[in-house]
């Protein structure tokens, strides 16, 4: 005994969805597990398919394309960057009065916005460890910064009295980042 066809059980005025389940119906015998030798039913699941197949292509292009765009122009835009100076034993308020003193004005004066700066409350880090964030129109102009910074006659002349008595810091971390579209800091 075999089910009735698809075909004849179908109305008039069909979605799209439901066409499609009746030609998957007609191309499938269920009873017999065998695929339909009907070409034209056949034909229309192969051009069902090809629909299915071209738009998810093509939303998955869109899709690619949006986000490629969402990451040069978040990369073209404002970024963050996050500092974490380990000092050498003994000199965190050295590195602290460096700051406090010279490196924040210098920082503005090349174009680095002062976002904030924090000490670590672990028994570990906080004896040796500032962390900061600072701000920058663009990656491009981070770098332009802190390359004006690094030939600054007056960061020269700070960074080399601080070190007088030896190198205070030992060791640097950072991280660029950008916002995302939920975070309150856009």
């Amino acid at each position: 005994k075999r089910r009735r066809s698809a075909s004849a059980s179908r109305g008039p005025n069909l979605s799209g969805d439901q066409e499609l389940r009746f030609a998957l119906a007609e191309t499938f015998d269920y009873t017999a597990g065998a695929l339909s030798t009907n070409p034209v039913t056949q034909e229309k699941i192969v051009s069902n398919y090809l629909k299915i197949a071209g738009i998810s292509l093509l939303s998955m292009a869109i899709g690619v394309g949006a986000g490629m765009f969402a990451v040069s122009s978040a990369q073209s835009g404002k970024v963050y960057e996050l500092r974490i100076y380990t000092s050498t034993p003994g000199n965190l308020d050295n590195l602290n009065a460096r700051f406090r003193d010279h490196t924040t004005g210098l920082f503005e004066k090349h174009g680095m916005e002062n976002i904030g700066y924090w000490t670590p409350t672990s028994e570990e880090e906080r004896d040796d460890t500032l962390v900061y964030v600072i701000a920058h129109d663009s990656r491009e102009a981070a770098d332009a910064s802190w390359q004006a910074f690094g030939q600054d006659p007056e960061w020269q002349a700070v960074a080399e009295a601080s070190n007088a008595n030896g190198q205070i810091l030992a060791g640097i971390e950072r991280k660029f980042m950008v916002a995302t579209d939920y975070s309150p800091m856009q």
